[in-house]
């Protein structure tokens, strides 16, 4: 090394000192920046207190929105990211609607950028593009879920062949993608986590603590919710989280089965559609005495006959009951056994979508507060049944009673008109 080149490299050294010291300050500035927005109560935030999710003022608030259907599956068509457009002014017409939520399916070998993803639209690239969606959200006063949605084990690709309505989440590939996730969102207080989309066909013991599953895929290993939510406090992400129930999230009977949150951040994810399957019927008996201790989420909901009935009905009692609701899904394929809310991104409406938007809407101008659960409220319609069940059950011994005597009474009377 000459000496020219040291003494020159001298001189410069003090210009270099002061540059780095600058971005030093600059990041912890940034870092002081962020800390203040996370610590502010206008900044956008939500979690949870007790059985309901707050805002940053504390403030009792639900989670009403719509999901966004297409990053689940465009990246693995090599298509791009997004099915639609994703820029501030379609998410404007969104919020037109008078949502605070947009729920974001997440790819799980996208994020990763494994098992055959396409490469332009994987790994970075496609953590790259969901980060700068969540941030247009937010821009526009919105809360975003972003859940795993499509999955698949070992070299399997998650795609619309063997990743679509798995089981539940993989134990391969599963945890390591909670623990991106949360490292990614875990400072950004206006994001839950929905850990898996639609768990079925498995026990609860396997549902909470994973087990070996067998499927037209072979046999494979599952990642049980709690490890998933291990996943994320492991990634230091304080986060709410979801939690769906059993049989595609539509059974809450055995939730939440010993899954446990150490920060008291866990609420119920539960999927109801109408007409089918999904225990709409026990929403009463089921539901509601779970959202006595936990903050319940109708993470998907929609009607499948192309009509509006239902949903208002839905939403009517949702209110009442202090449920947040997302409906399925703002996008425009023309299925109604798959819900839309349009038939166009200018935000013209379905019938089944006009009348998640008219309600919305009115809730809007009513601007009622959050109602709360109490726990007697929440039990209230499983105690008239019980009541109901016990003077059933009374009156129907008083009759037998009532009957035994007469028919007593007339066997003398009988013997007495033979002699």
């Amino acid at each position: 090394m000459s000496r020219s080149s040291i003494s020159g490299r001298r001189r410069q050294a003090p210009v270099f000192s002061f540059v780095l010291v600058c971005l030093l300050l600059c990041a912890l500035g940034g870092r002081a920046d962020m800390a203040a927005a996370h610590d502010s109560p206008d900044a956008l935030s939500i979690r949870i207190a007790g059985n309901h999710f707050v805002d940053g003022r504390g403030t009792p608030v639900r989670m009403l929105g719509v999901n966004r259907s297409g990053t689940e599956y465009e990246c693995m068509d090599g298509r791009g990211f997004f099915d639609g457009p994703s820029d501030a002014a379609s998410i404007a017409v969104m919020a037109s609607w008078h949502i605070n939520t947009v729920r974001v399916p997440l790819n799980e070998d996208c994020w990763l950028g494994i098992n055959g993803a396409p490469a332009a639209f994987s790994g970075a690239a496609y953590r790259d593009a969901i980060v700068a969606y969540v941030g247009r959200l937010h821009d526009a006063g919105l809360y975003a879920i972003v859940d795993l949605h499509w999955s698949a084990q070992g070299m399997l690709p998650a795609d619309g062949k063997t990743g679509q309505g798995r089981k539940m989440a993989d134990r391969d590939h599963a945890p390591a993608f909670w623990r991106s996730v949360g490292t990614t969102f875990g400072r950004d207080p206006a994001v839950v986590f929905d850990l898996f989309n639609e768990p079925h066909d498995i026990s609860w013991d396997c549902w909470q603590n994973g087990c070996t599953t067998q499927d037209p895929t072979g046999s494979w290993q599952v990642a049980g919710y709690q490890s998933l939510l291990d996943a994320v406090r492991e990634s230091g992400a304080q986060n709410p989280v979801l939690v769906a129930g059993n049989r595609w999230a539509g059974d809450l009977r055995g939730w939440p089965h010993g899954v446990h949150d150490p920060l008291h951040q866990l609420a119920a994810s539960w999927h109801v559609y109408s007409p089918g399957p999904r225990l709409d019927s026990l929403r009463d008996l089921v539901v509601r005495p779970v959202a006595a201790a936990y903050p319940v989420v109708a993470a998907e909901f929609g009607e499948k006959d192309c009509a509006r009935s239902w949903v208002h009905d839905f939403m009517d009692w949702a209110d009442r009951a202090g449920i947040s609701y997302v409906a399925w899904t703002w996008d425009s394929w023309p299925d109604c056994g798959n819900p839309v809310l349009i038939t166009a991104y200018d935000g013209t409406a379905t019938a089944y979508g006009s009348g998640v938007r008219d309600h919305l809407a009115a809730l809007w101008q009513a601007q009622p507060a959050t109602n709360v659960l109490t726990p007697l409220g929440a039990y209230a319609p499983l105690l008239i049944l019980g009541a109901a069940a016990v003077l059933l059950i009374v009156v129907s011994v008083a009759i037998s009673i009532f009957t035994l005597r007469r028919l007593r009474r007339r066997k003398p009377a009988q013997g007495v008109t033979g002699m």
